[in-house]
């Protein structure tokens, strides 16, 4: 079956896009056949974004963006909002289901990219490259044996055993490293990994420790003054998940008294929003500590692919219905249906939505070739399939739905 236009002329989509998003989204949304895209390098505040959603139909940004109550109350047109990164916390997940907005992310895309990097990183760290490099550049030879160590028969402790943590898992067993991890979840193992029942027994295991953790309540300063004490004398932490689960001025207390030997950071509570901005924190000047700006996962093949895989999402939305990895609208990922016109119904998840849909289609003579639902505790999501020359019918009738959000005539 050939591939189904939009109810819309394909040039009257607007696309705005924010964060530089990569290249690789523009061309394939113009090989789409979608021309009607506008690109910001940076992020905009509430209320200049406000002023750019009018009319706007795909909105796509990275982490710094906040997408709030208000920014979507202007948004009259949006359909599906692509988070290019990991998370989307960044959005009003509450307001985007309120309006029946669509949510997606990409939460593998840049997996080998973080992992790579806590690799290096736990080399550069166990053998104090960073004090060597420093000194170097200061016009002093530290060549010195003393405190540095291999990677090969230390002990890794993995906290959060997800898609970058288990990759970590794979590298560093390669690199003859132990691994344990810790997770809230029961996780099958990648080759000799092992998970332990508690953190308190990770933390007390392990050479070095590296978070890949969300940021929720459970997780919040997970790594403190007393965690740090369980931790072995002169171990390494890396950090490079989220930039609240780590007490930073605990974590200096434990680096000057020699707790811990070394940390790598690249999230913090509180980060610029613009590249070039001034930018502060406890952990500055201390040795063997390497400090980046939010950039694990940013490599060019990770926004590569972030850039195809979110924009893919989006794109099957638009124009199949789809809503495969959506964090607000149910999930649907649907077959295309020969001689139909689609009508997706997107309503608040109350009692009797289903029955009135169908008596109001039956009642009028319009068959439904085909229906899918799937409902979250606050909205439910009908795709209905129904003869050509029926839909329009059908489509004015669905407008009558007391508990509509959002119709959207497919195709």
């Amino acid at each position: 079956m050939s591939k189904p236009f939009t109810s819309y002329p394909k040039d009257k989509i607007k696309i705005l896009l924010l964060e530089n998003i990569s290249d690789a989204a523009v061309q394939e949304f113009t090989e789409s056949g979608y021309s009607n895209i506008k690109r910001f390098n940076g992020a905009l505040d509430e209320k200049n974004l406000a002023t750019e959603m009018r009319d706007v139909h795909l909105l796509g940004i990275r982490s710094k963006t906040q997408i709030t109550e208000k920014v979507l109350s202007k948004a009259n047109k949006l359909l599906g909002i692509g988070c290019y990164c990991i998370g989307v916390n960044q959005v009003s997940m509450k307001a985007a289901i309120q309006n029946g907005v669509a949510v997606f992310n990409a939460p593998h895309a840049n997996t080998r990219s973080v992992a790579e990097l806590v690799i290096g990183l736990s080399i550069m760290l166990i053998r104090k490259i960073t004090d060597k490099n420093k000194a170097a550049h200061e016009g002093t030879w530290l060549k010195d044996a003393k405190g540095s160590y291999e990677l090969r028969g230390k002990t890794l402790g993995i906290i959060g055993y997800g898609n970058i943590g288990s990759q970590v898992s794979v590298m560093a067993e390669a690199m003859g490293m132990d691994v344990i991890y810790y997770d809230v979840e029961p996780k099958l193992p990648h080759g000799n990994a092992k998970q332990v029942r508690s953190l308190k027994d990770l933390l007390k295991r392990s050479n070095i420790i590296t978070l890949h953790v969300p940021s929720e309540a459970s997780t919040r300063n997970m790594i403190n003054a007393q965690t740090l004490e369980l931790m072995k004398r002169g171990s390494i932490l890396i950090n490079y998940s989220r930039g609240d689960v780590v007490d930073l001025a605990a974590l200096k207390t434990a680096l000057l008294s020699g707790q811990l030997s070394g940390a790598a950071i690249d999230v913090f509570p509180e980060e610029p929003e613009k590249n070039g901005a001034n930018f502060y924190t406890v952990l500055q000047n201390l040795p063997n500590v390497i400090l980046t700006p939010h950039i694990g996962g940013s490599t060019e093949e990770a926004q590569h692919n972030i850039g195809l895989d979110v924009t893919s999402k989006l794109l099957n939305f638009l124009e199949k219905g789809s809503t495969n990895g959506s964090h607000s609208v149910p999930s649907l990922n649907l077959s295309m249906q020969e001689k139909t016109h689609r009508i997706l119904h997107i309503h608040k998840n109350v009692p009797g939505v289903l029955g009135e849909i169908n008596s109001k289609l039956s009642s009028h003579g319009i068959n439904i070739l085909g229906q899918y639902l799937k409902t979250n505790e606050e909205i439910g999501y009908v795709v209905l399939d129904i003869d050509t020359r029926l839909s329009k019918d059908a489509f004015a009738l669905l407008k009558e739905v007391k508990a509509t959000i959002k119709l959207r005539m497919l195709y």
